[in-house]
């Protein structure tokens, strides 16, 4: 019994060879950048792509970690400490739609969260911090890329970034970094609004009422589709391009370069 319990909770903290897979593939595709081998605008979108699904995968991975620390015994079983995608409560919502998201507007929106059996969990504290744990990987991923970005190790100027006719004083890799940072920026401010639905928000809601959180939980399905609706409005995306900007210059990195690295993502674009 003991043999097979300690076999069982192995496989529940096996890592899947999907989320290795995407790890490989930001890794490839990083040396091929950083060595000028191959396509580079496509060498930037599998890095960007790679590398935020690998955050994703982190992000629901430390909601589930947290909930097993705090009571939740059924997120092993579930699967979801295997970092496998196709394990998390709905591939949709917590993949495709952020993926499609960066493709669409090059705009950092979460997914959906994991299912947490709420009920094992006592105390309103540690509801909160389940909530937390996903945005704050976000935060960490922006830190170290904003780091990486400003610091120029990875910005080999004698090999530019080419997008059309121009070249651009930016390495393929630098600019790819900083859109990566500017995802991860963006996804850890909008999650952390107290919009319904969001992480933001289940920070929160241990500690409304419980006629407050049964009158808002019938909308908290659409608050990420609001929330990329009101992005694509001019006036708010230019608010938030101008805070993620102001992050930027704390870190003393350039935004420009996550512009061009956007526009190095779009290879699929007439420019």
């Amino acid at each position: 019994m003991t043999y097979a319990s300690t076999g069982q909770r192995s496989a529940e903290n096996r890592v899947s060879p999907i989320f290795l897979a995407m790890a490989a593939i930001l890794v490839a595709s990083g040396f091929a950048l950083a060595t000028g081998w191959g396509n580079a605008r496509f060498g930037v979108f599998l890095f960007v792509v790679a590398g935020w699904m690998v955050s994703l995968c982190l992000h629901e991975y430390a909601h589930a970690r947290t909930a097993l620390a705090g009571g939740d015994i059924t997120v092993g079983t579930k699967g979801y400490l295997t970092l496998n995608p196709l394990k998390y409560g709905h591939v949709v919502l917590s993949f495709v739609l952020p993926v499609v998201f960066v493709i669409m507007g090059g705009i950092g929106l979460p997914g959906g969260a994991v299912y947490i059996e709420r009920d094992r969990i006592a105390g309103r504290l540690k509801h909160s911090l389940i909530s937390a744990a996903g945005p704050l990987v976000n935060v960490a991923f922006g830190v170290v890329t904003l780091v990486l970005v400003s610091g120029g190790w990875f910005n080999d100027t004698d090999t530019p970034s080419v997008i059309g006719e121009y070249a651009f004083p930016v390495s393929p890799l630098a600019s790819a970094l900083a859109f990566l940072a500017y995802l991860q920026v963006t996804a850890a401010i909008l999650n952390l609004l107290p919009v319904p639905g969001l992480d933001g928000y289940g920070i929160i809601e241990p500690w409304l009422s419980y006629r407050t959180r049964r009158a808002v939980a019938p909308y908290a399905p659409y608050g990420m589709l609001l929330l990329f609706a009101l992005m694509w409005q001019s006036e708010v995306g230019q608010w938030m391009y101008d805070l993620v900007s102001w992050i930027f210059d704390l870190f003393g990195a350039n935004i420009a370069y996550s512009d061009i690295g956007h526009a190095m993502f779009s290879f699929w674009k007439g420019y």
